[in-house]
């Protein structure tokens, strides 16, 4: 799946972000699955509410790291395409 600026990306039905207080971090659950998670990818996936589009969680993202927004959007699209292949997570185009 090509992500874009206007896609509303989701977490499907039975993917969570879960609090991993044993081990201190955060990780993406999914069926039979189990991602950690780093400060990068927990910003990003917690931006993620279904409403907004991937564009404004990028501008919303650099805005508060004070980063391009050019560059956030790009680093987001990697990051949630590679979650995508991996039918981790959906989104909307």
């Amino acid at each position: 799946m090509s992500l874009s600026a206007a896609s509303v990306p989701v977490l499907p039905r039975g993917v969570r972000l879960h609090e991993d207080k044993v081990r201190g971090g955060w990780v993406l659950l999914a069926p039979e699955r189990a991602l950690s998670l780093d400060s990068i990818g927990l910003a990003i996936l917690t931006e993620i509410d279904g409403r907004r589009s991937l564009g404004e969680i990028s501008e919303d993202l650099a805005a508060r790291y004070e980063a391009p927004a050019a560059a956030i959007l790009s680093d987001c699209i990697d990051y949630l395409g590679a979650l995508c292949d991996r039918r981790i997570l959906e989104a909307a185009p």
